[in-house]
């Protein structure tokens, strides 16, 4: 049987080339029938789909964040590829995030599991007739149940990778034969693809466990698994994005033939975030109100009330080497925090006022990082701060350990303390778990604060979920003030999206649903240049770190050019 297994592990891996990623693997016959007709090995091929979430951590060239393709940083290495959004080098040939082919490996990894869990053979325990037998048969069925539930949430997830970078894409939700004549496969209009992702999502709230600790899920032996509160989450945040400018407004695209492919149908916006808001109150009322805990630590664990959807992985120090100060033992730089992020940290006043930091207050420049809030310290390492094992204060200011003109010394004057484990002694080779968190509850505060906002505005509840994040443990900034207008909200509920998950893959997409691209992601980047005066204070001068580039064609991916020779029914997203 360790044969067959072996067998199924390298099939469930295999990869063809770019022209051959829509649901096609390779068949055999070999073992197939004692695979799929194991109870243990149908359920390992269902960790293997859970293996298809990727690592944010480690995204592009192992290293670089989605983030340092935002203004939230800048990545060090001209060399990593996340370099190309940057500097607009990309295509429908070379593109740092070509994922296309992988989540349709996902999927059809799916696709072929739904047809496995109805081969499993439960003869040994359905035909032996004692109780405890008996018992077994039923626990067996209504897991292979959840299975088939978990599998479609996550094949859901996987569509809604590809249509939050694509717009439409091909539904394909059956295992196909290899002679499935793929050069006919079209894309199916955007509004199909929501439709069936917010179904797949309904489906499998109403099967599966509300949260890892209900029963049979327990949370010693099921964290990281699908449950209900992650399928009404993921419908919460495919709304959103449904209701938002992007997916609404296809005259960005210059006259495009296909804007069913890109856009929603014409329709009553109004509904659309109210049934954004609605399916964000949904999970609020399934879940209650968990606390919001200490914000830090919560990036190095998988075991949070606050977390709703995570990847969890192995131990390891990989994210330390990559992103710790360049004077640290093994410290490499990595994702550095730019100015514009730390911009967008509020500066509080007292316990009811917080307000914008401002360069052109002498205050406030004088002494940049005082009375900020709170995640900005617990997110980003700062000139003269404590960080690291064994500690010493980082030396960002020129001719320090830390910064310029050391090679490879941050380009920004920052860089990133969120997720690093901070206890770890590289040179000991000391490891630690990371969590990449794809769902918490602060999104789904956010998103029905966000929705609410677009079409009642004024609403209670608007202030009293943003508040709910900015006054959560540890961070206890200023509650909004009260009063707000539409517009004025709007833009708080958005900065406060920008520091609450600053680094954990929001950026990228925010700002292009908002469509705010040229606005934030064709301007240039800033950073900080720092200066040791012979009295050991400081002087901040804000600088330019490089030029950035956005057209409007860069609000979706282009499909890769691989695919569009091979299946003449795709059609090319616009302007690409």
């Amino acid at each position: 049987m360790k044969k067959y297994i072996a067998v199924l592990l390298v099939l469930a891996s295999f990869v063809f080339n770019a022209c051959q990623d829509l649901d096609r693997e390779f068949v055999t016959t070999i073992g197939r029938n004692e695979i799929e007709q194991s109870f243990g090995n149908v359920q390992a091929l269902l960790n293997a789909i859970y293996s298809e979430i990727p690592d944010g951590t480690l995204y592009i060239g192992g290293a670089a964040m989605m983030a340092s393709a935002t203004d939230e940083a800048e990545f060090t290495a001209e060399t990593n590829a996340v370099q190309g959004f940057n500097s607009g080098s990309w295509n429908a040939i070379s593109n740092p995030d070509l994922v296309w082919g992988n989540y349709y490996r996902g999927i059809r990894k799916v696709n072929q599991f739904l047809v496995s869990t109805g081969k499993i053979n439960l003869d040994p325990w359905k035909l032996d007739p004692s109780p405890s037998a008996q018992a077994v048969y039923q626990t067996n069925l209504d897991a292979i149940k959840r299975w088939n539930y978990e599998a479609r949430f996550l094949r859901a997830y996987f569509y809604f990778e590809l249509v939050k970078r694509y717009g439409g894409v091909p539904l394909i939700n059956t295992a196909l034969a290899l002679d499935k004549d793929f050069s006919k496969i079209k894309r199916n209009t955007l509004s199909e693809c929501i439709q069936f992702i917010t179904a797949e999502c309904d489906s499998a709230a109403l099967i599966l466990p509300l949260t890892a600790s209900t029963l049979p899920y327990t949370a010693a032996n099921d964290l990281g698994r699908i449950t209900k509160i992650a399928a009404l989450a993921l419908k919460s945040r495919v709304l959103l994005y449904a209701a938002s400018d992007l997916f609404n407004t296809p005259t960005w695209a210059g006259g495009y033939a296909n804007p069913e492919l890109i856009s929603m149908p014409a329709g009553d916006r109004t509904a659309r975030w109210k049934a954004a808001s609605d399916a964000a109150k949904a999970v609020i009322d399934a879940a209650g109100l968990p606390t919001l805990g200490a914000y830090k630590s919560l990036f190095n664990t998988f075991n949070n009330a606050e977390i709703i959807f995570t990847r969890r992985n192995g131990a390891s120090n990989q994210f330390e080497r990559n992103n710790s100060p360049i004077g640290f033992n093994l410290g490499l730089s990595g994702n550095t925090p730019s100015q514009d992020l730390v911009d967008a940290y509020e500066v509080k006043v007292n316990a009811t006022t917080a307000v914008k930091f401002n360069w052109n207050d002498p205050v406030m420049a004088a002494n940049p990082y005082a009375n900020r809030d709170p995640r900005l310290g617990f997110s980003i390492v700062t000139n003269n701060t404590s960080f690291g094992t064994p500690a010493r204060n980082v030396q960002l200011w020129t001719g320090g350990l830390d910064g310029k003109p050391i090679i490879n010394a941050s380009k920004t004057g920052y860089y990133l303390r969120k997720y690093q484990i901070e206890s770890l002694n590289l040179i000991n080779n000391n490891t630690g778990v990371h969590s990449w968190i794809i769902m918490r509850y602060p999104e789904i505060y956010l998103n029905y604060a966000e929705a609410l906002n677009e079409w009642n505005p004024g609403n209670a509840d608007i202030k009293l979920f943003v508040d709910r994040v900015r006054t959560r443990t540890g961070v206890a900034m200023p509650p909004l003030p009260v009063g707000l207008s539409q517009a004025e909200m709007r833009e708080r509920i958005r900065n406060e999206k920008r520091v609450e998950f600053a680094f954990e893959d929001h950026r990228f997409w925010d700002v292009r649903r908002w469509m705010q691209g040229p606005q934030y992601f064709g301007k240039p980047l800033t950073g900080v240049d720092i200066t040791r005066n012979a009295d050991d204070s400081f002087k901040y001068t804000p600088v330019k770190v490089e030029d950035r580039s956005f057209d409007p064609k860069m609000y979706l991916y282009p499909i890769p050019q691989g695919e569009l020779n091979i299946g003449k029914g795709l059609v090319q997203n616009p302007l690409w």
